[in-house]
C-alpha cells in the first residue's frame, strides 16, 4: 500500500522532542541545545504541557514514563499515579464514584514525578527548567485553535464550574474563545513559582497542599493531609516481549501497558508484511489480538500491591500462542467481558525526547476525562484528575475500590531496542513513541509498533498511516450491545467490505477523526541519527538540533 504524507519527517543529530504543542517543544528543544539531559527537558515540556493544554494534563494528574539509559541499555519503568484517599470505600461511594468534584480525584502524582526523574537524570536545576511555565502561566500565552476548540467544545461544563473557567482561561466561556487570545493563569504561576523555590514539599507538605486540602474540604472532596504525605512515585523494571527480533517495553500494572505486549505477542504468529498494511486481513488480525488482551485486562488488571497480577503468564509466549490460535481468519469473535472501551479524547497528553548521548524517555501525564474532576483548588491554579471513576465497585473485580489503592490505568508508555552487533553491548534504541487517547492508546500503539517492523514505514509514515480503534457500543434497548470497528476513510472499501462480512460492525472516521496524537523519535540502525514523526491529528510537532 502506497501512503502520501502531509509533513516531511524531521531529522537530528544532538537531540530531539516531539510533542503535541509547538511551545512546550521549543521549551524542551531549549533546554537540550543549552547541555541539559533528555529528563531536564521532559520536565521543561511536562511543565509547560501543563499550563498550555490544561484540558489534557495539571499538576493536579498523574503520569507514566519509561526512560532509556544509553551507556547501560537499561529500561526504568516510573509509575506517578496516585491512591485512592484513605477515606475512599465502596460503603462511602455506594451510589456511585461521582464523575466530576474533588470526591472524583486520586492523589496527584505529576510533580513528585519530576523530581524522582530529576534525582536520577537531572543536570539542570529544576527551579530553570520550570521557568517557561512559569512565564506562560504569569505573562501569558496566545491559545492555537485546538485550545480553543476544545475550550468552546467544552463550554456547558466549564460555565457549570465558573471558578475552574476564571482559573484555566481567565472567565467565562462563552462559543467566543478564540485563537490567539492571550491566556494568563497567576494563581498557577504562583503554585509552579512555590513548587521551583521549596521542591516537591510545597505540592505535598507545604504551603499549596493547605489550599488544595481546604477546596476539597468545601466540595465534600476525600483528601486529607497524610494522602499527599504518604504520596511516592514508583520505580520498577519495565516489563518486555520480543517481537521480530525487537524488544518492546511496556509499563507494568498499574497500567494496561501489558496490553501492547499481549496483542504484538499474538501477532507474531502471522505474518503481517506479506498481508500488507491497512488491509482487511491485517485490521481483522490486529482487531481480534486486541479483543482477547482487553479480556485479560478485565480478568487480571489491579494494583499489584493488592493483589498478585500473573504478569509472567500472560507474557508467556505459551499463552500467546494459546491466544492467537483461537483466532479465525474469517469470522469476528464475540465481544470480550468486561464491556467496551471508554473512549476518550483530550483527555491526556503525550510526548518523547531524546537527547545527544542517546538516552530516551517515553513520557504520558493526564487528567483523565477532559478537564477531569473540573475541580481547581482555589488559589493555587490547579485542575484536578477525576481518576477514582477508573476504579470498580464490584467486589469481585480485581480493580475494585479499596483505600490507598491505585487504580488500574489507561496511561502506558513503551520504548523498543533492537539486538546488539556486540553481545557485550546494550541493546541500542530503535524507536520510541506513544499518543494519548484513553483505551485507543494501546491500541494505536500496536497499529504504529507494525507499521515501522513489519511494514518498514518511516516515522512520518507511521503516524499517519490511517487508523482505527475498537470498542463503543450500539444497539437498541434490550439487545446485546456490539463492539464497533470505527476507522478512518482513508482505509479501501474492499478492505472495508471483506471486515463486515466476517462480522465486524464497521462504521466509518473522518480523514484525520481518528482519536489519537501520536508521536515518534527512530533513530537510524547505521548512523545514529534521530528521524521523527508528528501527528497531524494535533497541533504539535517534532523538532530537533
Amino acid at each position: 500500500m502506497s501512503l502520501s504524507q502531509t509533513r516531511g519527517v524531521v531529522t537530528a543529530r544532538n537531540g530531539m522532542v516531539a510533542a503535541s504543542q509547538p511551545l512546550a517543544v521549543s521549551a524542551g528543544l531549549g533546554v537540550l541545545q543549552n547541555g541539559g539531559s533528555f529528563i531536564d527537558a521532559a520536565i521543561a515540556v511536562s511543565s509547560v504541557l501543563a499550563v498550555t493544554e490544561p484540558y489534557a494534563s495539571h499538576l493536579g494528574g498523574d503520569a507514566f514514563v519509561i526512560t532509556y539509559e544509553a551507556r547501560t541499555g537499561k529500561v526504568t519503568a516510573f509509575n506517578a499515579s496516585g491512591a485512592a484517599p484513605a477515606r475512599a470505600n465502596r460503603e462511602l461511594l455506594r451510589a456511585g464514584i461521582p464523575v466530576r468534584g474533588f470526591a472524583s480525584a486520586s492523589v496527584p502524582g505529576l510533580v513528585d514525578c519530576w523530581y524522582a526523574l530529576h534525582a536520577r537524570y537531572g543536570k539542570v536545576g529544576i527551579p530553570h527548567l520550570l521557568k517557561p511555565a512559569i512565564e506562560y502561566a504569569e505573562c501569558g500565552f496566545p491559545a492555537g485553535f485546538k485550545h480553543t476548540r476544545v475550550f468552546n467544545n467544552n463550554a456547558a461544563l466549564l460555565n457549570e464550574h465558573p471558578d475552574t473557567a476564571f482559573a484555566l482561561a481567565g472567565g467565562q466561556v462563552d462559543g467566543k474563545f478564540l485563537p490567539g487570545r492571550l491566556v494568563k493563569q497567576p494563581e498557577l504561576a504562583w503554585s509552579l513559582k512555590q513548587i521551583a523555590a521549596n521542591g516537591p514539599a510545597a505540592f505535598y507538605d507545604g504551603a499549596i497542599t493547605e489550599r488544595i486540602l481546604a477546596a476539597s474540604d468545601a466540595d465534600n472532596g476525600l483528601f486529607s493531609a497524610s494522602d499527599f504525605q504518604n504520596h511516592c512515585t514508583q520505580i520498577s523494571d519495565a516489563i518486555h516481549i520480543d517481537y521480530r527480533g525487537y524488544r518492546v517495553y511496556g509499563q507494568p500494572p498499574v497500567s494496561q501497558g501489558h496490553i501492547l505486549l499481549q496483542q504484538l505477542a499474538m501477532l507474531e504468529a502471522f505474518d503481517l508484511k506479506a498481508l500488507g498494511p491497512c488491509s482487511a486481513d491485517t485490521i481483522h488480525l490486529q482487531t481480534e489480538a486486541k479483543k482477547r488482551a482487553f479480556a485479560d485486562r478485565h480478568a487480571y488488571l489491579g494494583d499489584p500491591f493488592f493483589l498478585q497480577v500473573p504478569m509472567e503468564w500472560l507474557l508467556s509466549k505459551e499463552y500467546a500462542a494459546e491466544r492467537s490460535a483461537g483466532i479465525d481468519m474469517k469470522h469476528a469473535a464475540a465481544p470480550g467481558p468486561g464491556g467496551p472501551p471508554k473512549f476518550t479524547d483530550h483527555d491526556t497528553t503525550y510526548f518523547c525526547v531524546m537527547d545527544k548521548e542517546g538516552n530516551a524517555v517515553s513520557f504520558i501525564q493526564s487528567v483523565f476525562w477532559v478537564f477531569g474532576s473540573a475541580a481547581v483548588a482555589a488559589g493555587t491554579g490547579i485542575l484536578f484528575n477525576n481518576r477514582l471513576t477508573g476504579f470498580s465497585l464490584d467486589p469481585a473485580s480485581p480493580n475494585v475500590l479499596e483505600p490507598g489503592k491505585r487504580t488500574a490505568h489507561t496511561l502506558n508508555a513503551y520504548l523498543v531496542t533492537r539486538p546488539s552487533e556486540n553481545p557485550e553491548a546494550p541493546e541500542p534504541l530503535a524507536f520510541v513513541g506513544g499518543t494519548p487517547g484513553g483505551d485507543i492508546q494501546v491500541q494505536s500503539n500496536m497499529q504504529v509498533v507494525c507499521n515501522v517492523i513489519d511494514f518498514a514505514m518511516n516515522p512520518q509514515e507511521a503516524v499517519e498511516a490511517p487508523r482505527w480503534q475498537h470498542g463503543g457500543s450500539v444497539g437498541a434497548p434490550g439487545e446485546t450491545a456490539a463492539e464497533t470497528l470505527a476507522i478512518e476513510n482513508r482505509v479501501s472499501e474492499a478492505a472495508i467490505s471483506s471486515l463486515r462480512e466476517r462480522g465486524h460492525l464497521v462504521s466509518a472516521l473522518p480523514e484525520w477523526g481518528h482519536g489519537s496524537s501520536y508521536q515518534l523519535i527512530v533513530v537510524d540502525p547505521e548512523t545514529g541519527a534521530l528521524m521523527a514523526g508528528s501527528d497531524p491529528r494535533c497541533d504539535g510537532h517534532a523538532a530537533g538540533y
